[in-house]
């Protein structure tokens, strides 16, 4: 596109649609350094929109910043003008990045989220884990078999809960819904560069043990990128858990073809009253977002229900 000076009246006015007014200023351009392809050489659309497809040749408005919800749509030779030359290292995007920018982006668009938030009390899960932790006998390496955390505990839970609230055990196709039979798990592990959710096939059939051991392993291979395909396509929902980093509560964006995530804050210390008395108990929030097309808003509170009566009563879980 050829950049001339714009032919205005004998104050200077530009000569543009609303429309292109409105878009020119949305992606940050310039409308004096266009040249409109409408009648009289008036800017429209087309102008604007080929100039912002084109942002290597145009400079950002001065008068005002973009607005935070024009960024998406902005070339990255428009993106990087925002900001002052040596102000920033670019750093390309590997295809991990890529695609979890185009899943995400997808999932956003595509799925109707909403969010259910419960707090669930874990001092008998936290006693519990001790106590199975505490009976591991000694491997050859003289370290105990096996160590069960809270999120290990937490992935079975999930399972089970979809076991007891089957209707919620779904994926959503746009012509039929999938009501899966088993609880397949999946739990998101970070890795440099972005994260992985590896599944736990079958989740609701294993203990405490076996889904710990799993975990390791799937998370060792995943940081080592040496997971299959069939480790971490497919699944029912999802567990992402930064209690670890001191994140009280947040909500977490649904994987397709998952119908459900789980997101994990951190357990903590909290003064709860009981039979009229204060009292301390160890809470973990968890948020729970849903897809709105497979789960409707009881269902959701329901299957959070049970996840909660689970994971606050650890115990049923062994049987």
């Amino acid at each position: 596109m050829n950049v001339a000076a714009r032919v205005s009246d004998g104050d200077g006015r530009i000569f543009a649609s609303p429309l292109a007014r409105r878009l020119a200023k949305e992606g940050g351009l310039d409308l004096s350094r266009l040249k409109g392809s409408g009648p009289h050489g008036r800017i429209i659309e087309r102008d604007v929109k080929a100039a912002l497809g084109l942002g290597a040749r145009f400079a950002p408005a001065a008068s005002a910043a973009a607005p935070v919800e024009a960024l998406a749509g902005m070339s990255d030779a428009v993106v990087r003008q925002l900001f002052a030359p040596g102000s920033f290292i670019e750093i390309p995007h590997d295809s991990m990045r890529k695609a979890i920018a185009r899943r995400m982006t997808e999932a956003v668009r595509a799925i109707p989220h909403f969010a259910l938030q419960t707090d669930c009390e874990i001092d008998a899960l936290l006693r519990l884990r001790e106590d199975y932790n505490s009976a591991a006998p000694p491997g050859a390496d003289g370290k105990p078999e096996w160590k069960v955390s809270v999120n290990d505990i937490i992935v079975k839970a999930m399972a089970l809960a979809l076991q007891h609230v089957p209707d919620a055990n779904v994926t959503f196709t746009q012509n039929a819904m999938l009501k899966h039979k088993s609880s397949d798990v999946g739990v998101a592990v970070s890795i440099p560069g972005g994260l992985v959710t590896p599944i736990v096939r079958n989740a609701e059939t294993k203990n405490f043990r076996e889904i710990a051991i799993e975990l390791k392993d799937l998370a060792r291979r995943a940081r080592e990128r040496k997971l299959k395909p069939n480790e971490y396509e497919g699944g029912v929902t999802a567990v992402s858990n930064l209690g670890m980093f001191g994140v009280k509560n947040f909500a977490a964006v649904i994987n397709p073809p998952h119908a459900t995530i789980l997101a994990v804050g951190a357990g903590e210390e909290r003064v709860v009253v009981r039979n009229g008395a204060p009292s301390v108990a160890t809470i973990m929030s968890v948020t729970l977002s849903v897809d709105h097309r497979a789960v409707d808003g009881a269902l959701g509170a329901t299957l959070l229900a049970e996840f909660k009566r689970l994971i606050e009563h650890p115990a049923a879980m062994l049987a």
